[in-house]
């Protein structure tokens, strides 16, 4: 008879307090996945794989140490748990370090609210490679397209188990669905590259797969003869497939943790305005099919909808109960963690307040400068929130797109963009963060 998760992590926790731990927790991940990858209508890689991945946490005093394993025997724990609390006793101290108490623990959840998981037969691997097929397909057909570097199909499925010594026990499934595919259009030197692609948790869900390839070969498409734009100030508009992260950066500012160690440009945020006064920002990791939702935290808390920016101002810090107990606050239930490290603060599904322009209209009203649909690299400095990037795009002028461009560079300070941030209405919903098109006027462009 195959042990149940609960029961492997309550022997987890028995070998911790028999090593001599003063108190511990168990994080179990149990999945399967399957992925098929098509290129030039042949099966390139076609991958599965099934596992078990096992993480101590154990605290001896103020000391705490993480040890992970893939072996489930009795023997292997009991080497874990002996080894964790070796380490613990040469680690620092923390005074903060610590489980929660009894009373902060979550005890009741509606799991199939959330519909985090799909309980159906996993796909076949002839349909996830007729499906991907079906993508690469409709890319080959769109003019201009010479190649594709690939499409892919995947699903994946998860069981995740966390208990600890206070008393904390609970579980949850996870279920996933992907389809994607990257174009090349052109030829030489003047070749460019774009994709698409969907990730739900229903397969039912799923966008058509000749829908996701012709996207895709339209993008590249799309991108040929780019050129560089003009050095100077313009506005820039964020396309909705990369303005989330500007919103990345800046609940990235927020994180306790980089509050706790003074390491953020916001650490004197608090109470004042962060974004425009007509936008809000909240987090809900009880959203039903979100991928980031959740219903409870690493630390057994419960999940619960806050309030992170309220018109325009800042609200809270995204805490997990270390960095909570460093700033004299109580935790915001956002622990994270893997089966090989120990809890962070980290945030879940996001949305940020939707205007009431289109993206067409914030073009048309921009007049001249850049649409942005892709960026690469970054230097973002956390203690400042000075911002430069690399991008690529469209260069609009007299409100319509007239050409694409690439090898720019956009410039800002992160505090003062996100104050002047003005949205679209095309965020799409079903995404864990859900931002909108997001125009920013008088950036610094580095161009020809």
């Amino acid at each position: 008879m195959t042990t149940s998760l609960e029961t492997l992590a309550n022997q987890m926790l028995d070998a911790a307090r028999a090593a001599g731990a003063d108190a511990s927790d168990a994080l179990i991940a149990q999945g399967t996945s399957i992925s098929i990858d098509v290129r030039a209508g042949a099966l390139e890689e076609a991958n599965r794989s099934e596992g078990i991945d096992l993480g101590l946490r154990v605290l001896v005093g103020p000391r705490q140490a993480v040890v992970s394993a893939s072996n489930a025997s009795e023997e292997t724990i009991k080497d874990m748990a002996e080894r964790a609390v070796a380490m613990a006793k040469e680690a620092p101290a923390d005074p903060h370090l610590g489980l929660a108490e009894p009373s902060q623990l979550a005890t009741a959840w509606d799991i199939h609210a959330l519909e985090m998981y799909e309980d159906a037969p996993e796909p076949s691997p002839a349909a996830l490679q007729e499906a991907a097929k079906a993508a690469e397909d409709a890319a080959l057909s769109v003019s201009g397209v010479s190649q594709t570097q690939g499409a892919g199909a995947a699903y994946g499925a998860r069981e995740i188990m966390l208990a600890a010594s206070n008393g904390f026990a609970g579980g949850y499934k996870r279920s996933s669905h992907s389809l994607s595919c990257v174009a090349i259009a052109g030829e030489g030197t003047g070749m460019e590259r774009d994709y698409d692609g969907d990730f739900r948790i229903f397969g039912g869900d799923l966008r058509d797969a000749t829908e996701i390839g012709r996207t895709a070969g339209e993008r590249a498409a799309e991108r040929l003869n780019a050129r560089k734009p003009v050095t100077g100030t313009y506005p820039v508009l964020f396309d909705e497939r990369v303005s989330s992260s500007l919103i990345g950066h800046l609940v990235a500012a927020m994180n306790g943790a980089s509050i706790a160690r003074g390491s953020s440009w916001l650490r004197d945020a608090m109470d004042t305005p962060v974004l425009p006064e007509a936008l809000s920002l909240t987090e809900d990791p009880l959203r039903p099919r979100a991928t980031g939702s959740r219903p409870f935290d690493a630390e057994g808390l419960p999940a619960v909808k806050r309030t992170v920016a309220e018109n325009g101002i800042l609200r809270t810090w995204t805490l997990d109960l270390a960095s909570a107990r460093k700033l004299g606050l109580e935790s915001t239930g956002n622990a994270s963690r893997g089966t090989g490290s120990g809890p962070s603060p980290s945030v879940t599904n996001l949305e940020l307040t939707q205007g009431n322009q289109s993206r067409a209209d914030l073009i048309r009203d921009m007049g001249t400068g850049l649409l942005v649909t892709s960026m690469i690299g970054s230097t973002i400095n956390p203690n400042t929130g000075d911002y430069s990037r690399g991008a690529s795009g469209f260069w609009i002028e007299n409100g319509e797109i007239a050409y694409p461009v690439n090898e720019c560079t956009i410039a800002g300070n992160l505090r003062d963009m996100l104050l002047r941030i003005i949205p679209a209405n095309d965020a799409r919903t079903h995404l864990s963060r859900v931002v909108p098109s997001l125009l920013i006027e008088d950036m610094t462009l580095a161009g020809a």
